[in-house]
């Protein structure tokens, strides 16, 4: 289903012109077949698909020749307007396949017309919704610098944006045509996230604990996998106004015991695993630049005052110290853990001189390192590195600066205290995704501020590093993302300010569900339908399946009234002045259960230690080198792209590696799909380079060497 290349967009058009032809001629002509109504259906269906592919292919056109201008160089093809059009071509390339069933079978025996219309409508629908995504994504080449992914000016843009995505119809990417855009083999996975999430949120508020809410939400699951409509109409509903409580509930179910030790049996076993408590006491360290000299670096008072640290040590191999009486001291793990001494038959192995100190992701909202246990195992193996994962607070109970604050003090404490950890820290590395990754580089300033050793490199996985709700191309892929809906996302950042995040009711539709249940009779009939729809889903075979500059931007048509045509299923409350202006005729379908996103409108968002996108070059100036793995189909895309463009333009060291066909949050899919595996292994040789590559002189850790060449890594390596 990939393309061979960027070019392909031709073919995609033409096949997807001949079978809209092909299904027309059969269904709409007269004929002796039994399908009637369902017949017109199809004809209808297959007129809006073509309408729509030709409206695109100039503007897929216009983008293929100007989207090369936001790479970050010619070896790393990668940003959000590439991804809007590969996603698009995707979605063309499954109506085709879909379309060459529907044309070749339609006489069989066992074609199920009803089935296949619907498939179809859903695709159609998705088109749709990706057709207005592409002319919001001309807006933005046009109303941005040149090669600019973003517009870093508070501006009217990101507003209108805002409004525009609280009003569109989403749930037509949750149901059928959930993860069409990513590897197949992690479409499964995915659906049993949306259908765990969608029963979750039905039992979520009862008298429950969360594993017990988990257990009542199997019994409900039934009705979401047999209904994909339903299923994606509740998850519109559930990611767009249901509270922060919520979504730090469902994830953190990635700390129950059942799942983490399915987890450690699938993981490789490592030697030494605690758990951690620093007390806060005062640091201090050497000067970088005069080690006779200190630096005194208190414990993490933000909010409520000086507390403990939390962490977790994690190491293939035991090590000299880490059996330490002076280490167990410190660990809250119960019962406390089996010495060496107490197992003469492990071997101890002398200290390593390196030392991976990681921070997790999770949106600063949810989750610890117990989450992200199982990738860490198979690093420390692989690497042969103990890890020490900070365990910090969360928002929006501890919001910003709180959790920097004890990602700092955690690293400068495993400065002084490496021969505790199992690592003389020669050499020491800070990684992280998402979350993790922003934390990983403002940890970097914060000790280039401080004046004190900076890490010797980062490994950023997919980081966010700009906590906006700014509109760039890759951001417009939350309205069909299913791990990052821009409603989340922005309940995450907010959190993260310290901006307020009560709950908020739901604005309405006439034709809505109902908040959270649906009376007997409702869900018998959806069991009763949805069950057959089920049962038929496993019969159908069809189911395995230059620019030059400014001078080329793409310019958005405007209409020239306020009228909207919005199509009947899909009737919208809102005024039709607050949406962005579209091509005459069309108008993307709008949701029957409007979101509630709140901007990100707190000025702490825009800190550089916040956001280090909008860091000024004194305080990204000195970063060791910064080698990001980003994904192609990941919203926060362009905020990898843009920070390693920044500090390439700086002269500071930088790698961006992009990687194909995965979601935000790959790091934690690695035993699921090979593209993960092999995502995962990228990473891991990216902190290899940073613990092979020679070490500098004392001197010359508060700055980077000149003469440093920037490293690219391709896709395909």
């Amino acid at each position: 289903m990939r393309l061979a290349s960027d070019m392909d967009y031709k073919v995609v058009f033409a096949a997807l012109e001949t079978v809209c032809g092909d299904i027309i001629s059969v269904m709409g002509g007269p004929s002796d077949l039994p399908y009637g109504a369902v017949a017109q259906r199809l004809v209808t269906c297959m007129k809006q698909i073509q309408e729509h592919g030709r409206a695109l292919e100039p503007v897929v056109r216009c983008f293929t020749a100007i989207f090369h201008h936001y790479d970050f160089d010619a070896q790393t093809p990668g940003n959000g307007y590439r991804t809007l059009v590969k996603v698009l071509q995707s979605c063309l390339l499954h109506i085709v396949h879909k379309g060459r069933y529907i044309a070749s079978n339609y006489n069989s025996a066992f074609f199920r017309a009803d089935h296949n219309a619907s498939e179809m409508e859903a695709y159609c629908s998705a088109l749709c919704q990706l057709r207005a995504l592409m002319h919001l994504a001309q807006r933005l080449v046009n109303d941005n610098d040149y090669a600019q992914l973003y517009s870093l000016q508070e501006g009217d843009l990101s507003r209108r944006f805002v409004q525009e995505y609280s009003s569109m119809h989403k749930a037509c990417f949750y149901g059928r045509c959930l993860g069409f855009q990513y590897s197949p083999a992690l479409r499964p996975f995915l659906q049993t996230v949306v259908i765990s999430m969608v029963s979750y949120g039905e039992t979520y508020g009862k008298q429950q604990s969360s594993l017990g809410m988990a257990a009542l939400s199997l019994l409900t699951s039934g009705k979401y996998v047999m209904d994909p409509e339903l299923r994606g109409a509740e998850f519109e509903r559930i990611t767009q106004n249901l509270d922060m409580q919520f979504w730090k509930s469902f994830w953190n179910l990635t700390e129950s015991g059942l799942l983490t030790g399915f987890s450690r049996i699938a993981s490789s076993p490592v030697q030494m695993n605690i758990t951690l408590t620093l007390p806060p006491v005062t640091l201090r360290l050497p000067l970088a630049s005069d080690p006779s000299l200190t630096a005194t670096v208190s414990p993490p008072i933000a909010h409520w005052g000086p507390g403990p640290v939390n962490m977790r040590l994690i190491s293939y191999e035991l090590r000299d110290g880490q059996e330490s009486e002076e280490l167990l001291t410190f660990s809250r793990t119960d019962p406390p853990p089996i010495t060496a001494s107490q197992l003469p038959w492990v071997q101890k192995q002398p200290r390593s001189p390196w030392l991976l100190i990681h921070f997790h992701g999770g949106g600063f909202v949810a989750q610890t390192s117990r989450s992200h246990e199982n990738y860490l195992r198979t690093w420390s193996k692989e690497l042969n590195v103990p890890i020490l994962s900070v365990d910090y607070s969360l928002s929006p109970e501890a919001p910003f600066p709180r959790a920097l604050e004890e990602c700092f003090y955690a690293y400068c404490w495993a400065l002084n205290n490496c021969h505790l950890l199992g690592s003389t820290a020669e050499r020491v590395c800070l990684a992280g995704d998402s979350a993790g990754g922003n934390l990983c580089i403002t940890v970097s300033m914060k000790a280039i501020s401080n004046g004190i050793r900076v890490p010797d490199g980062i490994m950023a996985a997919y980081p966010a590093t700009l906590l906006t709700t700014d509109a760039s191309p890759s951001r417009l892929l939350t309205l069909i993302d299913p791990l990052l809906p821009l409603g989340v996302l922005t309940k995450c950042l907010n959190a993260y300010a310290g901006a307020d995040c009560q709950s908020v009711q739901p604005a309405v539709g006439s034709g809505s569900l109902s908040s959270l249940g649906r009376d007997t009779a409702v869900l018998l009939s959806d069991l009763t339908q949805g069950a057959s729809n089920w049962i038929q889903s496993f019969l159908d075979p069809a189911r395995n399946t230059s620019g030059g500059g400014r001078s080329q931007s793409l310019s958005l048509r405007r209409t020239q009234s306020h009228e909207i045509r919005r199509p009947s299923s899909h009737t919208s409350t809102a005024n039709s002045t607050d949406h962005l202006y579209y091509p005459p005729g069309f108008e993307p379908l709008r949701s029957e259960c409007l979101a509630f996103v709140r901007p990100t409108s707190c000025p702490i968002i825009r800190n550089p230690f916040v956001s280090p996108l909008l860091a000024p070059n004194n305080l990204l100036r000195g970063l060791p080198p910064v080698h990001i793995v980003a994904s192609a189909l990941d919203a926060l895309l362009d905020d990898s792209v843009m920070f390693a463009k920044k500090l390439k333009d700086m002269g500071q060291p930088v790698s961006l590696t992009v990687v194909e066909d995965l979601p935000h949050g790959f790091l934690s899919l690695s035993q699921l799909a090979k593209e993960t595996e092999v995502a995962s292994e990228i990473c891991v040789e990216q902190m290899r380079k940073i613990f092979q590559q020679q070490s500098p002189t004392p001197a010359l850790r508060k700055r980077p060497k000149m003469e440093e060449t920037f490293q690219s890594t391709n896709p395909s390596g």
